[in-house]
């Protein structure tokens, strides 16, 4: 039986670890780190800096590139096909390694937003497979921790979602607060933005080159996209989220 460990890392910060996390990080016998180009190297790279920050004899390291998604033929089509092609990279790693117990680095939180779960899945269909999570920081709490801010209103509800389906869908109904992630397109500017709606952006939470705007989205959407055109032209990626409140707008 191998035992695969989906390990969240939080986003990308050492402290963002927990205890658990680097215990399994310790006991693991094998790491499984992708790499998805010379343009995305930062985060190969920062997966095996915090091995070295945080293990006195990390376990060997297993590079591996990542497959390119497709979605010419529909996007729910093209993620399957995609998550097939990398539960068959992972598994052509623990087998070339004979690895018993290895891990994979998860940023933020396995269970939210992320295919991990999904692909370990697949590779259990063909290896015998006996999976561990543990459990991560999320890019909601870190981005709620560094606007000093909590993540819902007194007794309301919040919505988390996508770009694609804000800029498919809209402001989805009964709900006035909304988290936005996975949205490389800057969905709020499909919004019609009331006067009061306001906006928490955040961009490499947790890491050295953080950045933070807020206020009313009418004012600061512009900064926005000027402030991620410019850092993910300097870094070669980005990762952000935001937060909107429809409330201000009553």
């Amino acid at each position: 039986m191998i035992a695969l460990a989906l390990i969240g890392i939080g986003t990308g910060s050492p402290g963002h670890l927990t205890r658990e996390a680097i215990a399994a990080m310790a006991d693991a016998d094998l790491i499984l780190i992708p790499a998805k180009g010379e343009d995305k190297a930062d985060l190969a790279e920062l997966r095996r800096a915090l091995c070295r920050q945080v293990l006195a004899s990390p376990p060997p390291l297993a590079v591996f590139e990542m497959p390119t998604r497709d979605v010419t033929d529909g996007y729910r089509q093209g993620v399957e096909a995609w998550h097939d092609a990398i539960a068959a990279r992972w598994e052509q790693v623990i087998r070339a390694h004979g690895a018993i117990r290895p891990a994979l680095l998860v940023w933020g939180d396995p269970s939210l937003y992320d295919s991990s779960l999904r692909i370990a899945e697949r590779v259990a269909r063909r290896l015998p497979l006996n999976l561990r999570v543990i459990p991560g920081i999320t890019a909601i709490q870190a981005l709620c921790a560094a606007h000093a801010m909590p993540l819902n209103a007194v007794a309301a509800p919040v919505l988390i979602t996508t770009g694609r389906q804000i800029r498919g869908h809209g402001w989805p109904q009964g709900v006035d607060r909304l988290v936005v992630m996975l949205d490389g397109e800057c969905s709020f500017q499909s919004l019609d933005a009331q006067e009061g709606t306001h906006i928490w952006w955040g961009a490499f939470l947790g890491m050295p080159q953080q950045i933070l705007i807020a206020g009313p989205l009418p004012e600061v959407a512009g900064r926005i996209l000027e402030t991620r055109a410019r850092a993910r032209a300097e870094h070669g990626w980005i990762m952000d989220i935001y937060l909107l409140d429809r409330c201000r707008a009553r």
